[in-house]
């Protein structure tokens, strides 16, 4: 349930769209808290939960069918404000007595939306509203009590407002960049027509994450295993400043590291770090397992082999340490907010598809560990926000994300020591020619991948037949879908030229214009 001591709460009603978590972002973004349940959830949730506002999210199915969700009568019956997006709109009109049909004309993409009357949600915003539409069916009749506030080309009901009940439905996806003023939107809904007020700040996540691990460890021992990630190093910032040296972090070397990853995680955690720095001293425990990990995985190219291999090896290698400290109770861990609902699951089979996170998954149980999960009901942005606050490098928050067997699926099939030493300096130089033009911020995710593929070239007046670097960068909000990165021409070149003049194991240069569908943001 709900970090107690933040106030007014806002419930967000999942029906399966793909974008429910940005209707949650959207409304932390404004300073109130909100978790994001199934359409399923019981009556006694609802009542322990207590919402000050309601937010119905879209999803892929039809009203017009018998066996699709529908809204739970309990929250009508809560008597504060609730705002139904698309599918939560259509539900809404059924369910109160309007009507609702298949549109002839199916709108996907951008529509405008024009305002009709004066209502709460839209005053102030213009006579247009450029929207970001993504429906087969509309409502076709309102239900009693409420009014049209705004229409479209193929929605004459693009908004409804029933204003003395404060129920409010929108045909469009408020939560979505493409949709402008939507943010401003969900603002008006959660602050001025729910009158929810401004607590959840990343100074009062701290103090209340800081409570709360005190209160539930109390006197007990730690471990975290540190990954370099943000997620992890914001846990053991927070776990320090929570319980001090009853935290001890595990560090593994695993030779599948980013080129200097291990003396930059020790430089930030070793001691409280720069003169900004309110992180408390942490014990570290840095263990060099190059070889164990990388004799395991001699011979091995398969992607499913290689990453099962580098989670059983780790397993191993974090238990032989974690066995040498005594009296640990506790094992930490990074989960954050999107790993716990993507790993619910709805009666009704409607939540979304089980994930599994963290290659220190089934660790508590196997070493009779209890769980401690200070991040959990926090998304990425306000994990960095909060790494901030606490002290942490901006190069440290803002890293780009890596994957938890690190180089062994940037390197493509067998991994080899050489191809992980070129590999790490081709990264680097990659890397270091995105900050210098200012776009490693403007982009998700930047990162070099070894191909073992030879082709011929000429350095010089000799020939040179060495190995392929793929060069892949690509901007997304979520993570769930990504463009390819259009950098600049002669960006990609001075990266190409450097990697290529300064590393004799490489011969070309390939840049990824892939974008996430069809493909996948990591090679393998």
């Amino acid at each position: 349930m709900h970090p107690e001591g933040f106030g007014d709460r806002v419930l967000v009603v999942d029906f399966g769209s793909q974008t429910t978590q940005l209707i949650a972002r959207r409304v932390r973004e404004h300073g109130v808290y909100c978790e994001i349940h199934p359409f399923d959830l019981s009556d006694q949730t609802v009542r322990e939960f207590a919402p000050k506002g309601i937010i119905l999210s879209g999803g892929p199915e039809t009203v017009t069918e018998h066996l699709t969700p529908r809204i739970p009568q309990t929250l009508f019956d809560a008597r504060v404000p609730i705002l139904g997006i698309c599918y939560g709109m259509q539900a809404m009109a059924t369910q109160l007595g309007g009507r609702v049909r298949g549109s002839d004309r199916r709108e996907f993409g951008h529509a405008t939306a024009r305002i009709v009357g004066d209502t709460p949600l839209f005053r102030g915003l213009g006579g247009v509203l450029d929207v970001w539409m993504s429906h087969g069916d509309k409502v076709t009749e309102l239900p009693s009590g409420f009014e049209r506030a705004a229409e479209s080309g193929n929605a004459p009901i693009a908004a409804m407002a029933d204003v003395e009940r404060r129920f409010y439905g929108v045909q469009f996806h408020p939560e979505v960049t493409h949709t402008r003023h939507g943010g401003e939107i969900i603002r008006r809904f959660v602050r001025d027509v729910a009158g929810c007020r401004g607590g959840w700040t990343a100074e009062s996540i701290i103090e209340h994450a800081v409570a709360r691990v005190r209160t539930e460890v109390g006197d007990g021992k730690v471990i975290l295993g540190l990954s370099g990630g943000v997620d992890s190093s914001v846990v053991a910032a927070l776990l320090s400043r929570a319980i001090g040296d009853q935290l001890t972090c595990v560090f593994v070397d695993n030779g599948l590291l980013r080129k200097n990853e291990t003396a930059e995680v020790e430089a930030a955690f070793s001691s409280a770090g720069s003169g900004r720095s309110n992180v408390l001293p942490i014990n570290l425990v840095t263990v060099d397992a190059r070889d164990e990990f990388l004799d395991a995985l001699l011979g091995v190219d398969d992607p499913e082999d290689k990453r099962k291999i580098i989670g059983r090896t780790f397993i191993e290698v974090f238990e032989r340490e974690a066995a040498r400290i005594p009296g640990v109770a506790w094992l930490a861990q990074g989960t954050i907010y999107p790993d716990v609902i993507e790993s619910a699951a709805s009666k009704h089979g409607k939540a979304h598809v089980i994930k599994s996170h963290h290659n220190v998954g089934g660790l508590p149980e196997r070493m009779g560990l209890k769980l401690v999960e200070p991040l959990r009901d926090l998304f990425k942005d306000e994990v960095r926000a909060v790494g901030l606050a606490l002290g942490l490098p901006d190069r440290l928050v803002y890293r780009h994300p890596f994957p938890g067997p690190g180089l062994g699926v940037r390197v493509l099939g067998e991994v080899k020591r050489a191809y992980l030493d070129v590999l790490r300096e081709a990264d680097a130089i990659y890397i270091e020619e995105l900050r210098k033009a200012d776009y490693y911020d403007k982009v998700a995710q930047a990162f070099a991948v070894y191909l073992p593929v030879k082709s011929v070239g000429v350095v010089g007046d000799a020939r040179r037949h060495e190995h392929v670097i793929g060069l892949r960068a690509v901007v997304t909000t979520d993570f769930m879908t990504a463009n390819w990165a259009e950098l600049p021409h002669d960006l990609i070149a001075r990266v190409s030229n450097r990697i290529v003049n300064e590393l004799a194991g490489v011969s070309r240069v390939v840049y990824d214009v892939t974008n996430k569908p069809p493909g996948t943001i990591e090679w393998e």
